[in-house]
């Protein structure tokens, strides 16, 4: 009995075995499935990561297109430059001197008028009724003065009559004199020859002594003033030429010289104040424009000149690249950039002076220099250059 039980318990846990090591063999299948399928990839990533760095390591960057200038010797007319303003040789603001009725004006605005031209007329009846019957009564008192000269002469009167007869004729020519001044102040004339602005009183409108008229501005010549620093006392001279330059005519300069220097320097900018007087035959100058002068010394200097964008500002020093020969980073022939530091000078329209760092005859890195790096390969291309003027024109496109 006891050995027919214990057989079917032996089966049975043979039976229930054999699924446990089936699903083990499963499992470490599919771990050394997963292990192999990941140590590929591992095998190809490595593969592109080792292809990317010879990539990188045989990679050579490409030149950098840039156009370039040639560092020139040029001769240049001594110069200083400075910041003015235009002012009439003679400017005023024409008011009323009496009061009255504005009856005539004789001007346009904005007009050319000359010297004593009748500019406005007031009413004047009043005054010329009176001055009728004073010059009536300066008329009797010279007869009267003449009669009573007469009689003395013959002793008929006395020295306190005559007396009194010079005192009413000096009185009665006082008054029709008075009446003429007042008549001839109601009369209001050009004082000098120049241009007129806008009228400020029209017909019949009443104006009291002080009340503004219209400007007056002589405008040929003008006076440009502006301000140099004192150092600039040394070469300054009555009579040295300047020109004259403003944004409304860009295309257009004015010449004139120098007239005068003001015999005292400004202590808040240790600046001394100059007018210069420009010819202005056309009218264009107005008084208040800001004008651009340039103060030509006498003699010319020779100056090592480049265009201003060529040459990288920085706080640390200012610099440009020099294209030389070199090799590039494969080794190969090739033009490359040199940085170089320079110290620079004055400015004349597009060119900037060197005075140290650069030589004549070499080519430097123009537009395109702010993405070079020292030793960097350039490709040299002027096809669509602009070029550089000592004196450029703008125009607007």
């Amino acid at each position: 009995m006891t050995s027919s039980v214990t057989a079917p318990s032996e089966a049975a846990q043979s039976r229930a075995t054999q699924p446990t090591r089936g699903r083990k063999k499963q499992w470490a299948l599919g771990i050394l499935t997963l292990l192999a399928i990941v140590g590929v990839l591992v095998g190809i990533k490595a593969a592109q990561i080792g292809a990317m760095i010879d990539a990188g390591s045989a990679f050579v960057p490409p030149p950098e297109a840039v156009t370039s200038a040639k560092v020139e010797a040029v001769e240049w007319q001594s110069a200083r430059s400075a910041v003015g303003s235009i002012l009439a040789v003679r400017g005023v603001t024409l008011g009323a001197e009496m009061s009255g009725i504005v009856r005539e004006i004789g001007f346009e605005n904005g007009g050319a008028v000359k010297k004593g031209q009748v500019l406005l007329r007031l009413d004047t009846t009043s005054e010329s009724a009176q001055l009728t019957g004073a010059e009536a009564d300066a008329e009797l008192a010279r007869l009267s003065l003449a009669r009573s000269q007469s009689l003395h002469g013959q002793g008929a009167n006395t020295q306190s009559e005559l007396e009194s007869a010079q005192a009413r004729s000096v009185q009665a020519e006082a008054v029709a004199a008075n009446l003429r001044a007042i008549i001839a102040k109601k009369v209001i004339r050009a004082p000098f020859d120049g241009r007129i602005g806008i009228r400020q009183v029209e017909l019949g409108q009443v104006v009291s002594p002080g009340n503004p008229i219209a400007s007056l501005q002589s405008v040929d010549p003008v006076h440009v003033e502006f301000l140099l620093p004192q150092q600039a006392l040394a070469e300054a001279r009555l009579g040295q030429k300047v020109r004259v330059h403003v944004d409304v005519f860009p295309q257009h300069t004015w010449e004139g010289e120098l007239t005068t220097i003001n015999p005292e320097v400004e202590l808040s900018s240790r600046n001394v104040r100059i007018r210069a007087t420009v010819p202005n035959a056309d009218g264009r100058l107005l008084p208040g424009m800001f004008a651009n002068v340039e103060v030509l010394a006498e003699g010319k200097k020779n100056v090592v000149a480049i265009p201003t964008t060529a040459v990288l500002f920085a706080p640390y020093g200012d610099s440009v690249f020099v294209i030389v020969d070199g090799k590039d980073a494969a080794g190969k022939p090739a033009s490359v950039a040199q940085q170089r530091f320079v110290r620079l000078g004055e400015r004349r329209g597009d060119f900037v002076e060197v005075t140290s760092g650069l030589t004549a005859g070499e080519v430097v890195a123009n537009n395109g220099a702010f993405k070079l790096r020292n030793g960097a390969a350039v490709l040299i291309n002027d096809a669509l250059a602009p070029k550089p003027e000592v004196a450029p024109q703008p125009v607007d496109r």
